[in-house]
């Protein structure tokens, strides 16, 4: 069941939006980008008030994804990145992305915080950094 609400086209934006931000980084990281678009459209908190779907979430400005700027992002979804997209819209998590609102691809190491988010773990090329329970408790809600 769906934890998020999403249209056919939802499902396909968000796979869009896994590939062309972590292709790179295989299914897992893939998986791991659409837990990020996931917990920002279900947090409610900090960057993402006003972020409670798949569509504003993708296209979110300022501080959205750089891959919607990019002319591979608007390719069409391929059947793979669809299948990963509707398991986290179903509500699979993985660590380090499980509570994570942001991530980003440094040159070096994983700095411990970023923008005042902890490092909550690295998967192959993208750190990812999740909220304080006390500053974003909807995105540690269980579903």
């Amino acid at each position: 069941m769906a934890v998020v609400k999403a249209t056919e086209a939802d499902v396909k934006l968000l796979a869009r939006l896994m590939r062309a931000e972590a292709e790179g980084d295989g299914q897992l990281g893939m998986l791991m980008v659409g837990n990020v678009g996931v917990n920002r459209t279900r947090s409610g908190c900090l960057d993402f008030k006003e972020i409670n779907t798949i569509r504003r979430m993708v296209f979110q400005r300022p501080g959205g994804f750089e891959a919607t700027i990019k002319g591979y992002f608007y390719q069409g979804a391929r059947e793979l990145d669809i299948r990963l997209a509707r398991r986290v819209i179903n509500g699979e998590r993985f660590h380090p992305a499980s509570y994570s609102l942001w991530f980003f691809k440094p040159s070096g190491a994983c700095p411990a915080q970023w923008y005042n988010q902890w490092n909550s773990g690295r998967f192959k090329a993208h750190c990812f950094y999740k909220p304080t329970e006390s500053s974003c408790p909807d995105v540690y809600n269980t579903f």
